[in-house]
C-alpha cells in the first residue's frame, strides 16, 4: 500500500501520499512508463515496487490515446521488412529531415524502436504479421520508406487497454478523479527539482473542504497529452488539455510549440480523415449554413477530374496540411480550398462516400483508369476498383466504416461534415535523452514532450511515447530509485502551493470574476484564427496582446464557473496561461522570419501565390530553411509573469563507437544509466 498521512497547513488538513514516482496521465505513454518502471524496480530489487509507483489521472479512457485514431491508425517504427534493410541512423535521419529536431533524441528513438514495439506486441496489441512472423510495413506521410504498421483504426486504444491490463496484473495503482494543479519543486544543488504534485480531487471539489490532495515523490513523469482544448476547431477528444501551465510554472522550458499539425477531420464525431478515407476518393461538396445551395466547390480549381481525384487520393498518406504540397495542384490544395470555403466563405463542407466526385465546371466524368499512375497502381494492387467510394472503402478497410457506425454515423447513408482541424502538437517540453526536462526529476513523455521537430512521419509520435516511457523508467529505476523527498523540505515546498490554490478555490466559490466559459471561447477563437493553419505576424501580435491583457484580468478578478465547480475555472485559468506560451512562441518564430513550414502557412499579401485563382489573402511567405538548424525555446518566468523565447542550437548525435567488452562492464555496473559524475547508478542485477 502507498503510505498515506495528513499534513496541516494553517488549519487546512491535506492528505498526502508518499512514493517514488507519480505518473500524470493514463494514455499509452504514461501507462507504458508505469509498467516499465514496475518491472525495472522489481528486477533491481526494490521491495514491493507497486507501492512506489502510481498513475494519477482524471479517469481511465478519457484521453487522446483511448479516443482518437484514423482509418488505420499508424505506428511508425524501425523497418522490419526483410527486403528493405533499415538502421537506427537512417531512421533518425528521417525524423530530423524537416529540421528543428535534436539528432541525439532521434537516434535514441531509432535504437529503442523495436524494443518498444515488441513490448506492445507481447502485451497483446494485435499488430498484423505474415505467415513467417514478419511485420510488413507501408508508407505514411513524410516517410521515404515503409516503416509504418497498424492494428486498425483504434491502434492507440489497443495500446491503452493492453498496457492497463499489464498494470493491473502488477498491482500498480491507477488513481482516478484527480486533476493536477501544480508540480512542486524544492531547492536541490542550486536548482529547483521536482518533489511532488498538488492535485484536486474531482469527487470532493463540491464539498465543504478544498478537495486538495498531495503527492510527495522523488520523481514526476508528465504524460498528460496534448493541448486539445486550445483550439475551437479540433479533432482531439473534448476536454483534452495537457498540464502545460503546471509544467511552465514549475520552470520547465518548451521547444517548437510553433509546430502543430492540422488536417482534414470530421467535426461530429471528431475523427481524422486520413489514409483510405481519402484514397477511395470520396465526393467533396459544400452547402450554405442551412444545408442548401450545394456546390462542387473543388472543381473550378482543377484542370481535369483526373487531377482533382489524384490530389484527393494523395491526401491519404500526405494527410497533414503542408504548404510545400499546394503548388501544382498538390494534395494540400484540398486543405486550402476547404479552409477557404469554410472560413473565408462561411460555408459548410461535406465528404460523401456514396458517390464519386461529380463532373461539373467543365471537368470530365470520374474515371479510375485516368488517375495518375501512383494512385491508379495503388488501387489496382489493393483490388479497390469498385464503382463507388463506399464500396472501395468496404473492400480495403471495413473497420473504418464500422467505427463510424459505432459512433452513430452510417457512411452508407449520410455524408460527413469536415474541416481543417488541429490534430497534434509536434512541439512540447524540452527533454534530454532520458526524457528528463530541465527541471531535475521531472520527466516528460508522450505528446507533451517536444521531440518531433517540424515534419514527423505519421505514427512516429506513438513510437516516441513508448521509447520515452522506457528511457524515463530506466533512468528512475537505476539512478533516481531512492525514497520520497525529506518530509520537512516537502512541507515547505507544498505550503505555498496549497495556500495559493486554496485561495483560488475560495475565490471561485465566491461567485465573482470573469465568466470562465466566455474566457475559454475567447482563447479558442484566438488560437484558431491566429495560431492555426494560417498565420501572420501582425495577427499573432494582436492575439498575444489580447491574451496577455485577459490573463492580467484573470489574475486580478478571478474566474467564476458556470456550474462545473472550481475545477472548471482552474482549468480555464491553465488554458489562458498556456495560450500565452504558445502565442509567444509563434510570435517569436515569425519575428525571426520563420515563414511557412510544417503544417502552417504564413500569409503575406506580397508573398507567393499558391494558385492563380486564389486571392491575395492566400499569398504566403515560403519557409526560411536557415532556421531548421535551431529550435525555438519558450519559458515562463513566474517572478515577472512573462514568457521569454530564445533560439537554441540543435544537439547532434554523438559519433561514438562501443566496444562490447567495455559496454558489458559498464552495463553490469549500471554506468550506462548515468549522465553526470554525481549520479549514483544502481547496478543491474
Amino acid at each position: 500500500m502507498i503510505r498515506q498521512e495528513t499534513i496541516d497547513f494553517d488549519g487546512l488538513s491535506v492528505p498526502v501520499r508518499s512514493l517514488n514516482t507519480a505518473v500524470i496521465g493514463s494514455g499509452a505513454a504514461g501507462l507504458a512508463c508505469a509498467a516499465r518502471l514496475f518491472r525495472l524496480m522489481e528486477e533491481t530489487g526494490v521491495h514491493r515496487p507497486q507501492d512506489q509507483v502510481a498513475v494519477v489521472t482524471h479517469g481511465m479512457g478519457t484521453g487522446t490515446s483511448h479516443n482518437a485514431g484514423s482509418d488505420k491508425q499508424t505506428y511508425y517504427k524501425l523497418g522490419t521488412d526483410a527486403a528493405s534493410p533499415d538502421t537506427p541512423a537512417e531512421f533518425a535521419a528521417t525524423l530530423t529531415a524537416g529540421g528543428c529536431a535534436h539528432a541525439d533524441l532521434a537516434l535514441v528513438e531509432g535504437l529503442n524502436a523495436l524494443r518498444a514495439f515488441h513490448h506492445l506486441v507481447d502485451a497483446g496489441v494485435p499488430f498484423p504479421h505474415n505467415a513467417r512472423g514478419g511485420f510488413v510495413g507501408y508508407k505514411t506521410d513524410h516517410d521515404p520508406s515503409q516503416r509504418a504498421t497498424s492494428a486498425g483504426p483504434w491502434t492507440s486504444r489497443f495500446m491503452v487497454r493492453k498496457l492497463a491490463a499489464e498494470l493491473k496484473r502488477y498491482g500498480v495503482p491507477v488513481l482516478e478523479g484527480l486533476h493536477v494543479l501544480a508540480v512542486l519543486t524544492e531547492e536541490c544543488g542550486g536548482r529547483r527539482a521536482a518533489c511532488g504534485l498538488l492535485c484536486i480531487d474531482l469527487t470532493a471539489q463540491d464539498g465543504a473542504g478544498t478537495g486538495l490532495t498531495l503527492f510527495r515523490c522523488r520523481n514526476v513523469v508528465a504524460a498528460g497529452g496534448g493541448p486539445g482544448e486550445l483550439y475551437a476547431i479540433s479533432v482531439y477528444p473534448r476536454g483534452q488539455m495537457g498540464p502545460y501551465a503546471a509544467l511552465f510554472e514549475a520552470g520547465a522550458a518548451a521547444e517548437n510549440l510553433t509546430e502543430s499539425q492540422f488536417g482534414l477531420a470530421s467535426l461530429d464525431p471528431r475523427w481524422n480523415l486520413s489514409g483510405t478515407y481519402q484514397q477511395v476518393i470520396p465526393r467533396y461538396y459544400s452547402t450554405d449554413a442551412d444545408g442548401g445551395n450545394v456546390r462542387e466547390f473543388l472543381n473550378p480549381w482543377f484542370d481535369s477530374m483526373a487531377q482533382l481525384a489524384t490530389a484527393v487520393f494523395l491526401k491519404g498518406y500526405q494527410w497533414p496540411f503542408d504548404p510545400d504540397k499546394i503548388a501544382g495542384h498538390g494534395s494540400s490544395l484540398i486543405d486550402v480550398l476547404v479552409q477557404h470555403e469554410t472560413v473565408n466563405r462561411g460555408r459548410r463542407v461535406f465528404m460523401d462516400f456514396r458517390s464519386n466526385p461529380a463532373a461539373t465546371d467543365g471537368l470530365e466524368a470520374f474515371d479510375l483508369g485516368r488517375l495518375a499512375p501512383e494512385a491508379r497502381t495503388y488501387l489496382e494492387r489493393s483490388g479497390a476498383l469498385q464503382a463507388t467510394p463506399i464500396e472501395r472503402l468496404a473492400h480495403m478497410n471495413q473497420p473504418s466504416i464500422d467505427l463510424y457506425a459505432e459512433m452513430g454515423v452510417d457512411l452508407r447513408r449520410e455524408p460527413l461534415e469536415v474541416g481543417v482541424c488541429h490534430q497534434h502538437c509536434n512541439g512540447g517540453f524540452a527533454v534530454d535523452t532520458w526524457w528528463e526536462s530541465g527541471v531535475p526529476h521531472l520527466f516528460v513523455v508522450g505528446e507533451l514532450a517536444g521531440t518531433h521537430g517540424v515534419k514527423r512521419p505519421g505514427g512516429s509520435a506513438l513510437n516516441a511515447g513508448q521509447v520515452g516511457a522506457l528511457r524515463a523508467a530506466q533512468r528512475i529505476a537505476h539512478v533516481y530509485h531512492d525514497a520520497a523527498p525529506d518530509a520537512d523540505a516537502f512541507r515547505k515546498a507544498a505550503g505555498k502551493a496549497v495556500r495559493r490554490f486554496a485561495e483560488e478555490i475560495a475565490r471561485t466559490r465566491a461567485g465573482g470574476g470573469l465568466d470562465c466559459a466566455e474566457v475559454k471561447r475567447q482563447v479558442q477563437r484566438r488560437m484558431t484564427e491566429h495560431a492555426g493553419m494560417v498565420r501572420s505576424l501582425r495577427g499573432v501580435r494582436h492575439a498575444l496582446a489580447e491574451a496577455q491583457a485577459r490573463w492580467r484580468a484573470i489574475r486580478r478578478e478571478g474566474l467564476r464557473s458556470a456550474g462545473g465547480g472550481p475545477v472548471e475555472a482552474l482549468q480555464v485559468r491553465e488554458l489562458a496561461l498556456a495560450q500565452i506560451g504558445f502565442l509567444a512562441a509563434v510570435e517569436g518564430l515569425l519575428a525571426r522570419g520563420g515563414g511557412s513550414r510544417g503544417s502552417h502557412l504564413v500569409a503575406d499579401p506580397a508573398g507567393r501565390q499558391p494558385h492563380p485563382k486564389l486571392g491575395d489573402e492566400w499569398r504566403f511567405v515560403p519557409e526560411n530553411p536557415s532556421l531548421r538548424s535551431e529550435a525555438l525555446e519558450v519559458a515562463y518566468d513566474a517572478e515577472s509573469d512573462e514568457f521569454r523565447t530564445r533560439a537554441v542550437s540543435l544537439r547532434e548525435a554523438p559519433a561514438e563507437e562501443f566496444w562490447f567488452e567495455n559496454t558489458w562492464a559498464e552495463f553490469r555496473r549500471g554506468d550506462v544509466f548515468a549522465r553526470d559524475e554525481g549520479d549514483r547508478p544502481r547496478p543491474y542485477r
